[in-house]
């Protein structure tokens, strides 16, 4: 029986749209002889769709939709669709108003549906806002072939996967939907997933599901969304594996794929298949996903062009490059904005720069601007010293001025803060961080650097002084990022272990780093709150992103120990 595996990008709420992706993924299917199609999870939608789910003419829409669609489908192949199905018990019961669904499509029909058991509410994950878990063990049953006994598949929906207490060592909720579905005698499980990407996530994702199918001798696929959905992205990956700890099916990483697995009815088992590479480091993982990112949000949102500042630094330069491999570079404007404390190599390497990338480019300088802020400023500012207020303002001038171009010719505007600078506070409100899409603020400095270098090896992107010249703000004479912060390395460590691994100041400091230090980025890091609350919306790239995820209070007297 052959199985096509639709690991779609859909657009959220483009109910038409995705359907018709949908159905053009089932003509392909017929025409290779499938009998199953199985898509990811909310793929009608797209996920996530948030509070558009509150909204009844939305959910009301899907259904309609969701009908037209199956009119449409060709027969005699059945189809996975994820959509949301209204609780109509559930001011009775006091529940939530929905459930979010798989529905079994077939002969023009809705033959059945299925709702999510497991409803994941960390990280950026917030379900149990809207849904109503499913209570009922979700399988059913199809005819391979005229000569062929029923199969019996069994129907996860992404979180009902992840909760195996011998591979996690601990249970995450009460019930095992894929334990259920082995009481059932499930012949094969298909998941249908919308698992955003972090760095490492593939690999997890197909050790545990090939820890699932060992233990349970039963075979698995996992269908994967894929695309950029504002600060999340989606890498794909869609794979399948045998009980044998054999991945035989993997889908393209980063890209719109659709692909084929036969099973073998007799032996209950797949028959090896394609199985795309998946991306060989870290580097390359991270930069496939920030090109998709950027490049589905800007067209998702209606942008076809990009602006960003161009410093001259390693920051701006890979935000540049990334555009470009997005966008197209006749669709990129770098804007050089140099003012009196600007070094003349800085200029230079961002001309270097635009010349790798081929992008457009122009210069204002700015110092008639700062001077009459410095005049119009200085009854106020008398017998201050020139500090922090001042540095800024040449930020917000440069700001200001990408804000004008970008609404003058409709532009997107990149902010280009790395994750360290965000972590810390070291970005100005109103000035660098001004933007509509912060595209590296989940890159720390130490892997900004990586992916450069990772970049230049078969030819030079980023120019090579970019990456050696330390680090600088330039917002005064001979001014480097050392001057107010540790070196990157350290600074990097140190936020990994309290952002990421939750790590308290005496932990980090028994793993040798000086106390003075953490106690000081401690402050920065919670100081820096309320600027991150107003920052563009960043690409997550890591389990520990300021985005969605990330729930601090701004106003807080809470003590770190």
């Amino acid at each position: 029986m052959k199985i096509a595996i639709y690991q779609l990008n859909p657009t959220i709420g483009d109910l038409a749209n995705n359907a018709e992706k949908i159905n053009q993924a089932a003509q392909w299917a017929i025409s290779k002889n499938a009998r199953l199609l199985v898509t990811p999870e909310l793929s009608l939608c797209g996920y996530p769709p948030r509070d558009l789910l509150l909204n009844p003419s939305f959910i009301q829409s899907l259904s309609i939709e969701l009908q037209k669609l199956a009119k449409k489908l060709p027969d005699k192949l059945a189809v996975l669709v994820g959509t949301v199905e209204a609780n109509t018990d559930s001011n009775l019961r006091g529940e939530k108003p929905l459930f979010n669904t798989v529905a079994w499509l077939e002969d023009g029909q809705i033959k059945q549906i299925f709702y999510k058991r497991l409803l994941p509410t960390y990280d950026v994950f917030d379900e149990a806002r809207y849904f109503e878990p499913g209570k009922q063990t979700n399988y059913f049953e199809i005819q391979p072939n005229s000569s062929s006994n029923p199969l019996k598949i069994g129907v996860t929906i992404c979180e009902d996967l992840w909760n195996d207490d011998q591979f996690w060592g601990q249970k995450k909720y009460e019930c095992n939907p894929l334990e259920d579905l082995i009481k059932l005698e499930a012949d094969l499980i298909v998941n249908l997933s919308a698992s955003p990407y972090s760095v490492g996530k593939q690999n997890l994702r197909e050790n545990m599901i090939k820890y699932s199918s060992k233990r349970y001798q039963i075979p698995i696929i996992y269908t994967n969304q894929v695309g950029g959905n504002d600060d999340l992205i989606f890498d794909g990956n869609s794979f399948a594996v045998n009980p044998q700890n054999e991945v035989v099916l993997r889908l393209k990483s980063f890209e719109e794929n659709i692909d084929l697995i036969d099973f073998d009815p007799k032996t209950k088992h797949f028959v090896l298949s394609t199985v795309n590479n998946k991306p060989q480091t870290a580097e390359e993982e991270i930069w496939l996903a920030l090109v998709l990112g950027l490049k589905d949000y800007a067209q998702k949102c209606g942008f076809s062009q990009a602006l960003l500042g161009l410093s001259g630094g390693i920051d701006s330069s890979l935000v540049a490059a990334i555009a470009t491999e997005a966008l197209g570079k006749e669709n990129i404007l770098g804007l050089l904005m140099p003012s009196p404390f600007s070094s003349e190599h800085s200029i230079t390497d961002a001309e270097d720069l635009v010349k790798n990338l081929g992008i457009n480019s122009y210069k204002l300088p700015i110092a008639d601007l700062m001077k009459s802020y410095d005049t119009i400023l200085e009854p106020l500012f008398a017998g201050t010293k020139f500090g922090v207020a001042e540095e800024n303002i040449q930020s917000r001038i440069r700001g200001n001025l990408l804000m004008a171009i970008a609404n003058k010719f409709g532009y997107l505007l990149l902010s280009t803060g790395n994750k360290s600078e965000m972590a810390v506070g070291y970005c100005t409100l109103y000035g660098d961080m001004n933007g509509g899409l912060a595209v590296i603020s989940d890159v720390p400095k130490t892997r900004v650097f990586s992916i450069c270098h990772w970049l230049n090896r078969k030819t030079e992107v980023i120019p090579h002084n970019v990456l050696i010249k330390p680090p600088s703000a330039e917002l005064k004479p001979d001014q480097t990022d050392q001057d107010s912060l540790p070196p990157y390395e350290v600074l990097d460590e140190i936020l990994d272990r309290l952002i990421h691994q939750h790590q308290s100041v005496s932990q980090i400091s028994e793993a040798g780093f000086d106390l003075a230090v953490i106690n000081k980025i401690l402050k920065l890091v919670i100081r820096a709150e309320f600027k991150r609350k107003q920052a563009p919306p960043g690409l997550k790239v890591t389990d520990r992103a300021f985005g969605t995820g990330w729930r601090m209070p701004i106003a807080s007297r809470w003590k770190f120990d």
